[in-house]
C-alpha cells in the first residue's frame, strides 16, 4: 500500500503489529477512538508506557497528523491525567497490571497479544494474554496506528538485483504467511493468512496517513510528550 511505503521506492515495509487498547474483561469497549483515551472518564484508570517509547512517539506523530500540534498537546495532557500509574514498563505489564486491578484499560501493541498467548513468554504471560480483552480502536475518521517492519537495499549493495528480487519474494503469498506468523504481526499483502491469535483479534482498518507524514511530525511528537511532562 502506498501509505506503508516510501514514494521514491527507498523501502518498503513487510508486515505491521497494530496500537491498540487492552481492556478488562468486564469493561467491554465499543467503538472506541484514540481520542477517547484522553477523556475524563477514564481517569486513574489507564496504563501505558513511557510516552518516550518508539510506539508511543509514533502515536503522537499520528495525532499530530490528524489533528494538528495544539489538539494533541491537549489529548497527551488527558491522557496522562488519566493514568493510574506513571507511564513505565512495557506494553506486557500493561496486561499484568489491568489483572492486578491497577488499571482498566492498557495501550498496547497486537504482536505482544500473539506472544502472551501463545504462550511463547512463558505461563505467567500467557495468563496475562488470556485474562484481558482486546479491541482494535481508530483515529476519528480514520482507522488503527500502525508500525511496520520494513525493509530496503542498501545504496552500495553488491548483489543489488538478487537484493530486490529477495523483498519481492518476502511479499509473495507464502512468505508473508510465514513471515507474519513467526512475527506474530500482520501481513502487508491483502488476503495473506494471519495467525490465528491475531486474526481473533478482529478486523484490522489501517489508518490510511503515510508513514512518512508520521515519521516527519515524530521530532515535534517527542517535543509535546516531554512539553506535558508525560513520563514524570
Amino acid at each position: 500500500p502506498a501509505n506503508l511505503r516510501d514514494p521514491a521506492g527507498n523501502w518498503y515495509a513487510l508486515s505491521m503489529r497494530a496500537r491498540l487498547v487492552y481492556e478488562a474483561k468486564d469493561v467491554k469497549l465499543a467503538n472506541f477512538h484514540y481520542e477517547d483515551l484522553a477523556d475524563p472518564k477514564w481517569k486513574g484508570k489507564i496504563c501505558i508506557r513511557s510516552g518516550q517509547h518508539p510506539y508511543n512517539v509514533a502515536l503522537t506523530a499520528a495525532y499530530i497528523v490528524h489533528h494538528g500540534e495544539a489538539k494533541t498537546e491537549d489529548w497527551l495532557r488527558g491522557l496522562k491525567a488519566n493514568l493510574a500509574r506513571k507511564a513505565t514498563g512495557g506494553d506486557r505489564e500493561g496486561a499484568r497490571d489491568i489483572l492486578g486491578g491497577i488499571c482498566d484499560i492498557a495501550v498496547g501493541n497486537s504482536y505482544y497479544v500473539g506472544l502472551m498467548r501463545s504462550g511463547k513468554g512463558g505461563p505467567d504471560q500467557k495468563k496475562w494474554g488470556e485474562g484481558i480483552d482486546v479491541v482494535l480502536p481508530t483515529f476519528e475518521g480514520g482507522g488503527t496506528h500502525v508500525n511496520v517492519s520494513g525493509a530496503a537495499v542498501a545504496k552500495n549493495a553488491p548483489n543489488k538485483a538478487n537484493a530486490i528480487k529477495l523483498l519481492e519474494f518476502a511479499v509473495s503469498p507464502d512468505m508473508q504467511h510465514i513471515y507474519a506468523q513467526q512475527n506474530m504481526e500482520y501481513p502487508i499483502l491483502a488476503g495473506a493468512k494471519v495467525d490465528p491469535i491475531i486474526g481473533d483479534l478482529g478486523p484490522l482498518k489501517v489508518d490510511p496517513i503515510s508513514l512518512v507524514d508520521i515519521a516527519k511530525a515524530r521530532k515535534k511528537a517527542s517535543e509535546l510528550i516531554d512539553k506535558v511532562g508525560f513520563d514524570n
